[in-house]
């Protein structure tokens, strides 16, 4: 493995701006690339995806070849680049890596893990190199959750230290929580402790069943539509912006719940006789009048995901190889590949992903329809919404009974005539 040092008191590359969201053409260039520089790491997470492990793979791919990989990346555009693991934290050149990639014009992140390699001089070295924001998992909002989740006590303080310490040296942060059946009862206590920590951004991944997330990890079909109301008045509610991941569908639910907003404000009756709730219109990521329906991040729509050893893939949480770096431009094989063009295609979708009103702004997780079906086209096993079938008369259902379900029900048509003539719901950059 060829290590480059870092130079000592060299200047600090100036961080990129952030891409552009609604000038990326996805089908030629994604809005994240994120590479799992190493599988290695200090945790032994219930929920990993990499099934990370304490020892480095002599597979990776060398800092020449990193560095390779991201001037490719930046053929893209000013993208996003996030480094990823395992721990970053594992290799001994990752300031090189975070300084080559911010050189060559990507915005860069990181996602170390919560362990004693991430001290305050490291948060402090990932800035001089470049790095524009830090991003760190805290999946319960006390040390016995958190910790047991992770399965390395400690990790809990680790993790707490770091995001205070980057606040102090002026590293943007944010934290990254994963939804599963151990702490879905838990998000407003997340919410309200990542509040008292001055965090500008929430993460909120929603289990995909990989590596060693299992199916009965996952929350049910109406605890994912619950928890997206939940997330999205807490959206309204807290001083930081929250962003999902592996939630397509949560795109779907703001809409709805923008869209039965604003019948309330203009004294308008639901379609169906449904009641209306709010009398102000701040739906997340929503803007009307911008002519243009929403579009997500999705599984190699807007995403490319490298492996440790260069395997080209649509996300992390979808592990199909569709070429390796090492012997094809990335570049090309996100923009010509049939995995990746045929994942780009929601009308190839099956079952209802395929005729659903909503599958521009939404097109569900093919990650999780992977993962449950063994088919990355086939419908969003967790969704709850029932779209009307083409050339049918029955409207639009949603087998989700609690809290809010009346805007759930919510056609694309009906939600965008109470938005208003011409209204169309922004993207919210970075939502996969």
């Amino acid at each position: 493995m060829e290590i480059f040092s870092e130079k000592e008191g060299s200047m600090t590359p100036q961080v990129a701006p952030k891409p552009r969201f609604h000038e990326l053409d996805f089908h030629r260039s994604p809005f994240l690339a994120i590479w799992e520089v190493t599988q290695a790491c200090d945790l032994a997470c219930l929920h990993c995806r990499a099934e990370a492990r304490p020892c480095r793979d002599r597979g990776e791919l060398t800092t020449r070849e990193g560095f390779t990989l991201l001037e490719d990346l930046r053929r893209f555009g000013p993208i996003l680049g996030v480094l990823t693991g395992g721990d970053p934290l594992k290799r001994p050149d990752i300031f090189d890596l975070i300084r080559r990639g911010t050189e060559v014009g990507l915005r860069m992140t990181m996602t170390p893990s919560g362990t004693p390699l991430l001290t305050r001089e490291s948060i402090l070295k990932m800035k001089r190199a470049g790095l524009a924001r830090v991003a760190l998992s805290l999946d319960g909002p006390d040390r016995e959750s958190h910790d047991r989740f992770r399965r390395v006590p400690g990790s809990y303080a680790w993790t707490l230290s770091a995001l205070r310490w980057a606040r102090e040296e002026g590293l943007e942060a944010q934290v990254n929580t994963t939804v599963t059946c151990f702490n879905q009862g838990r998000l407003r206590a997340m919410a309200e402790m990542i509040a008292r920590e001055g965090i500008s951004l929430w993460s909120v991944f929603f289990l995909v069943p990989v590596g060693r997330g299992l199916k009965h990890h996952m929350v049910s079909p109406a605890s994912h539509e619950a928890l997206f109301h939940q997330l999205y008045d807490l959206n309204r509610e807290m001083p930081f912006d929250i962003k999902t991941t592996e939630a397509q569908h949560y795109r779907r639910v703001c809409m709805q719940r923008a869209a039965l907003e604003r019948s309330q404000s203009r004294g308008r009756s639901m379609p169906g006789g449904a009641d209306s709730v709010s009398s102000s219109f701040k739906g997340p990521g929503f803007s009307a009048g911008i002519g243009r329906p929403a579009r997500g991040v999705n599984d190699g729509n807007g995403l490319v995901f490298v492996s440790h050893r260069g395997e080209a893939m649509p996300s992390g949480f979808l592990p199909l190889p569709a070429g390796n770096v090492r012997e094809r431009s990335v570049v090309e094989i996100y923009r010509e590949s049939e995995l990746f063009k045929a994942l780009r295609c929601p009308e190839a979708f099956r079952g209802k992903c395929g005729y659903c009103d909503y599958r521009d702004v939404c097109g569900g997780s093919r990650a999780r329809a992977w993962a449950v079906t063994g088919d990355c086209l086939a419908s969003e096993p967790c969704c709850t919404y029932r779209p009307p079938r083409p050339g049918a008369t029955k409207r639009a259902s949603n087998t989700y009974k609690g809290p809010k379900s009346e805007a759930g029900r919510l056609s694309r048509e009906e939600a965008l005539t109470l938005l208003g003539e011409g209204a169309q719901p922004a993207a919210s950059p970075g939502q996969p």
